[in-house]
């Protein structure tokens, strides 16, 4: 009797913590269900000019590393592989539905130590800054292989440097 009620004590501290995790993931869901469709991945889309496998970290809205897109599954950590095609970037997703960047939606790349639900060492972490509507995104992907991931952020930067400027701003005046 002695131990019967601590560890049902503990069981019902477990189920008010899994009941509010499912309230706060359902209201997450609500918040953001504003955020556009992801677009169609291509079905043939090519050669790619950079693969590499590893994981998909997460997408953020841009800026705030915390804050979790939880719609279309863009909040799901999964193994994965990343592919740089001259029209965009695919995350194609082991268990969850790939996600098709264009390059016109594609802002900005950095390295990064982190973002949310993973940290990793200084620079260990490619995050693609890009635009789904009107809402400006960040998404982590971690390489498997560390030679990887500077093949990736090269073409990448590639990839992001020829696009227009946003409002069609041209250079040269």
């Amino acid at each position: 009797m002695d131990k019967i009620l601590p560890g049902l004590a503990m069981l019902a501290i477990a189920a008010v913590v899994f009941v509010l995790l499912a309230i706060g993931w359902r209201n997450r869901l609500r918040r953001q269900s504003d955020v556009d469709p992801l677009p169609p991945v291509p079905p043939a889309p090519g050669e790619p000019a950079a693969f590499a496998e590893g994981q998909y970290v997460a997408t953020t809205t841009g800026g705030d590393w915390l804050d979790r897109i939880a719609v279309h599954g863009l909040g799901i950590r999964t193994n994965s592989t990343l592919a740089v095609y001259p029209h965009g970037v695919i995350f194609d997703r082991s268990g969850a539905q790939a996600v098709y960047i264009p390059t016109a939606s594609l802002r900005g790349v950095r390295l990064d130590s982190g973002i949310t639900g993973k940290f990793v060492e200084k620079d260990g972490l490619l995050v693609l800054t890009w635009m789904l509507g009107a809402h400006e995104l960040d998404t982590g992907f971690r390489t498997r292989r560390a030679t990887d991931k500077d093949a990736l952020y090269a073409a990448l930067q590639d990839l992001i440097s020829p696009a227009p400027a946003a409002g069609g701003a041209t250079s040269g005046q």
